[in-house]
Order: C-alpha cells, then structure tokens, then sequence
C-alpha cells in the first residue's frame, strides 16, 4: 500500500540522489542553498529501501522533465509541448510542461525577455497603463527600464506607480494579456497564481532609467501617491551603496552626518564600506572612531537601521542639491 502512494518532490529529489550515487550527488550539493541540502540530506536519511520499479520510474520522470526543458530552452514551451506530444502523447507532455513550469517557475512572457526591449513597446504603448505594467513586470528590469524610459512622459509615473502597487494577477488575465504580443512573438501561461510587481521590482526599473527619466516618474508619483514615493527613494540608495561614491561625496557625507549615526551605522557594515569611510578621515578621526567601535557595546538593529536611514536621507538631500552624484544604469551621470 505505501508503494502506491504518491511521492512528494522531495522524496522524489531523495531517490535520485541515490540512484545518481555519492559522487553525482555531491556535484548537485554543490548548487543548492543550505536550507535545501538541509532539508534534502533529512530526506534521504528516512528513505530506507526503494523498489527498482519505484526507482527507474523517477529517473524516467526526471529525465522527461530535463528534455522538456532542453526543449523550452531550444524554442520556448510550444515548441517543448509540440516534441513532447509527438514523443510521449498529450496528456503526458502536458502532465510533465505542468510539473516543469511549476517546479521550475517558468514565468509569463518567457518570450518576451528574449526580445527587443524597441519591438514589445511598438506593441504596448497604445495599451492601458495597466497593461503595460503587467507585462514591465515581468521583463528583465534592463527591458523594462528601455521601455518606462520611452513611454510619453505623462504615462511613465502612473505606469510605475501600479507595477509598484500590483499584488498577483490570475493566470486567466495573464494568458488574456499575453495574446497582446501572440502574433509577433511567442507566448507561453502557467497555471499558478505569480507573485510579481511590488516596490523592489519597480526600485530595480527605475535604476535602470535614464536620470531625466527617474526625476520625472518619481515628481509624479509624489503628486498622486507622496508615501509610496519616499518608499520607493529609500530603496532606491541603501547605506551599503555608499561604496559606488567618489571621495569627494564621501567626505561630504562625513562632514554633515552625526558622528553617533555614523558609528552605529558601521557597527555593522561591511569591511569594504569601513575601509572607503576610514580612508576619507582624517587621521585623528579615523584613530578614534575604530577605538570608540572597539568599545561599543551590543547595539539594536533597529537603532542602526534608523542611523543608516538619516545617512541616506543627507546622501539623497546631497544629491538633490546638486553637490553629489549618485552613479545609475541610464548613463547620463558619465563624468567627463
């Protein structure tokens, strides 16, 4: 009775690493994070004895899902989907493509990455603002910062304010708005509802936009959403960032920050941010700010995140002001 029950991932993950032996399995450690070899090790240390049918049928079913995705990788899920009924009929190719693009969260507009950032926006520019932002979402944040960048500039805030703001969208919206670009490009859906959107993805497109760009959207967005705005500028530098500054904007930086932020804010930074605001001291400084961080006590995290937070409100307030630049990938912050 057991044998018939269905095998979770993990189990099935544990019985290859067996069959594959200790050599092959130690070269798959080598990829995974310390929670999955964690969990993976405590799996196969409850397997105690596999059948040889139980075991070749996994290995059959990993080897069907490695082709698919050789297939996808080849030319996208519809030609995988088209190989694999051809080979192992319909249902079966549709059993393995469900598995593949959940395990393996082959994500909407697959196709679209691929493309030309220039081609996608001839075909959404004339869309609803919603739209758009649906699919910015799931473009590589280069593509998608090409494409905010070239939308009429009274669309670029309210574009990024909602990719900002979306939430997940049901697969039935996504396939629907997939069939936007189904003509000229591939198209490809999942099954499951996708995470996408939010404030980091729309933190990773702005940082991509040319600066006239990003000054632009974010001047609208403090008009219609002034919270959403300072949260999405916040993310925008981070304390750690402080090592992409010239020498110059660091001693700035050093001369109008309170010495007490700036020894809990590198209470705990890293070495390299230690070592760039040390060498933009002075001698004299330099000496007592490591004596006094020697001596400090237990601090929290709350305080040091809150002393790196007014860091990077005076780094942002330089910067407004025109007394330094903050380097980003749009290019026209290039010193000549």
């Amino acid at each position: 009775m057991a044998e018939k029950k269905e095998l979770t991932g993990k189990q099935k993950a544990a019985i290859l690493l067996i069959s594959l032996g200790p050599d092959v399995s130690a070269s798959v450690y080598k990829y995974l994070t310390e929670e999955e070899i964690e969990k993976l090790t405590l799996e196969i240390s409850t397997i105690k004895n596999v059948t040889a049918d139980k075991k070749e049928e996994v290995i059959e079913e990993f080897h069907n899902l490695a082709l698919a995705q050789d297939y996808i990788s080849q030319g996208g899920i519809g030609y995988a989907k088209m190989i694999l009924e051809k080979a192992l009929g319909s249902e079966q190719a549709t059993a393995i493509l469900n598995r593949l693009t959940s395990a393996l969260q082959v994500r909407p507009f697959d196709f679209a990455r691929k493309a030309d950032p220039n081609q996608i926006l001839n075909f959404i520019q004339n869309e609803h603002p919603q739209t758009i932002a649906l699919i910015l979402s799931y473009l590589d944040a280069n593509q998608a910062a090409t494409i905010l960048s070239n939308l009429p500039e009274e669309m670029q805030a309210d574009v990024a304010r909602r990719i900002a703001l979306m939430d997940s969208t049901s697969p039935e919206v996504i396939y629907e708005v997939e069939q936007i670009l189904e003509q000229k490009l591939s198209a490809t859906f999942t099954h499951d509802y996708t995470q996408t959107g939010g404030i980091e993805a729309i933190v990773e497109v702005l940082n991509g936009v040319d600066r006239a760009t990003e000054r632009t959207i974010l001047e609208g967005l403090e008009k219609k959403d002034p919270e959403l705005a300072e949260e999405i500028k916040k993310r925008m530098f981070v304390f750690e960032d402080i090592v992409t500054l010239d020498n110059r904007a660091i001693q700035m930086i050093i001369r109008d920050c309170e010495n007490e932020d700036l020894l809990l804010a590198l209470k705990v930074a890293s070495d390299e941010v230690k070592e760039i605001i040390f060498r933009n001291m002075s001698t004299r400084m330099r000496d007592t700010f490591k004596e006094e961080l020697e001596i400090m006590g237990p601090v929290r995290l709350r305080d040091v995140e809150e002393a790196q937070g007014r860091i990077v409100s005076i780094i942002r307030g330089l910067e407004e002001a025109g007394e330094i630049i903050i380097v980003r990938g749009g290019g026209d912050d290039i010193i000549v």
